[in-house]
């Protein structure tokens, strides 16, 4: 018989060209079809909406209940860095501001005992909640609440980071001390 035409050859397989020939006809399909399922004639007959106002790259607002800044800091600097982040710990737990006091509450910073692929002393900015639209940048903070402090410090901070700190908007995906919640 005549395998090409998907009937079984003479040792009884079935010729596979034909499901190819379907399988490649039904994807170009998929993909010259437009979302709404019409064939893509041509442009859009609708304005594309507005592209939003652009976001600063170096912003480390979170976009979610619960954020990570991750700061690489090179190792013969992390003094200065840590001594940085505890002026300004002092200069937020002082502030009569209410919203630098919230921005505050669910701020935790940590230290990471292991240092990351470069050798570089890795700390962990882990806030919980965070408040929608604020920026947790450390140099923005210090700039605006440490005015008295020695020029220096802030040069010190920015000469410490061996990299720009990597943002997380974190959503949670399970607690793992609880029995699952069925969908």
């Amino acid at each position: 018989m005549d395998s090409v035409r998907g009937q079984p050859a003479p040792d009884g397989r079935v010729a596979r060209y034909p499901l190819i020939v379907l399988a490649w006809f039904v994807s170009s399909l998929l993909v010259f079809q437009a979302p709404g399922g019409a064939p893509v004639d041509g442009p859009p007959q609708s304005q594309p909406p507005a592209a939003p106002a652009p976001v600063d790259p170096a912003t480390a607002s979170f976009t979610t209940a619960v954020g990570l800044l991750l700061v690489p800091v090179k190792p013969d600097k992390a003094p200065d860095y840590e001594a940085a982040i505890a002026a300004l710990q002092a200069a937020l737990s002082a502030t009569a501001d209410p919203a630098r006091h919230a921005l505050a509450q669910g701020w935790r910073v940590y230290k990471a005992s292991e240092p990351d692929a470069k050798g570089n002393v890795l700390y962990v900015h882990a806030v919980l909640p965070t408040v929608p639209g604020a920026d947790y940048r450390p140099s923005l903070l210090m700039d605006e609440l440490l005015q008295d402090a020695p020029a220096e410090m802030l040069a010190k901070y920015k000469d410490a980071l061996a990299g720009a700190p990597m943002r997380l908007s974190l959503t949670e995906l399970a607690n793992m001390g609880m029995a699952p919640v069925k969908k």
